[in-house]
């Protein structure tokens, strides 16, 4: 019998310094020692070390350097738009088995994926790269027991590169500061235009920040969990050291959550 495949594949976002990568690491970790088999995806074109925090190698290649570099894959999206489409159909549907190990680095259970970088100066827009995740994330499937969680850039750009097509629920990481909230409110609203699950992790907060943050982000949210502030965390992401050592209870209250959604 041919294997159903289901969610989630999870993309995570939100502003500048609210710890999306943070989060992303600490949650992976925690799938990892639970047992399921997770992809990292870092479709952020500027994180330089979302590896260093999760503590994994990379790969020799990006996906994008796999397939020829920037310029090739500008070149497809520009063959692709003179025709009129709209996709760029690059991959045919995968498996995490099938994905090559040139541009995947597997620590056991965990996988970690680039999609690109900025390499130089001046080498142009991030559009190619917006056009490869949403292609890659589009024809990646997976099956029980598999997660995929993607860390994006910060802001809101992703969902007009149209990202969030190829994945299932999207999650906005809010700190306490006015324009995570006022993000996190928009996000939800393009979430739900595209028929997305939507919810938010409170990051860095305390009972009187958390109650604040409730208070101001748009009432139908899904608050999915909440994170205190770390000082440990701080420190370890200074060093430029991986989060292992670090255990939050309450991703475990969020697996459940995700699992029943």
């Amino acid at each position: 019998m041919k294997e159903v495949f289901i969610i989630p594949k999870i993309l995570v976002s939100g502003r500048g310094g609210s710890g999306k990568s943070t989060f992303v690491s600490l949650l992976a970790q925690k799938l990892k020692k639970n047992g399921r088999k997770i992809l990292v995806v870092d479709s952020d074109e500027s994180n330089l070390g979302l590896n260093k925090i999760l503590g994994i190698k990379k790969s020799k290649e990006t996906l994008m350097s796999n397939l020829g570099g920037k310029i090739a894959v500008r070149d497809k999206l520009m063959e692709i738009v003179q025709k009129g489409e709209t996709n760029l159909n690059i991959f045919d549907e995968m498996s995490l088995d099938e994905l090559s190990s040139e541009y995947v680095c597997w620590d056991e259970n965990l996988g970690f994926l680039e999609i690109g970088k900025i390499e130089h100066a001046m080498e142009g827009c991030a559009c190619p790269m917006g056009a490869l995740s949403r292609d890659f994330l589009n024809h990646i499937k997976i099956k029980k027991g598999e997660w995929i969680l993607v860390d994006t850039e910060a802001g809101i750009e992703h969902f007009g590169r149209g990202v969030l097509e190829g994945v299932d629920i999207i999650i906005t990481i809010v700190d306490p500061s006015e324009d995570a909230i006022l993000l996190a409110n928009k996000s939800f609203e393009l979430a739900c235009e595209n028929n997305k699950k939507f919810g938010v992790i409170l990051n860095k907060t305390d009972k009187t920040v958390e109650t604040l943050l409730k208070s101001k982000l748009n009432s139908d949210i899904d608050i999915l969990g909440t994170i205190e502030y770390s000082p440990d965390i701080t420190m370890l992401n200074l060093e430029g050291n991986s989060l292992k050592p670090i255990s939050i209870d309450k991703f475990d209250e969020i697996i459940n959550f995700i699992d029943s959604w």
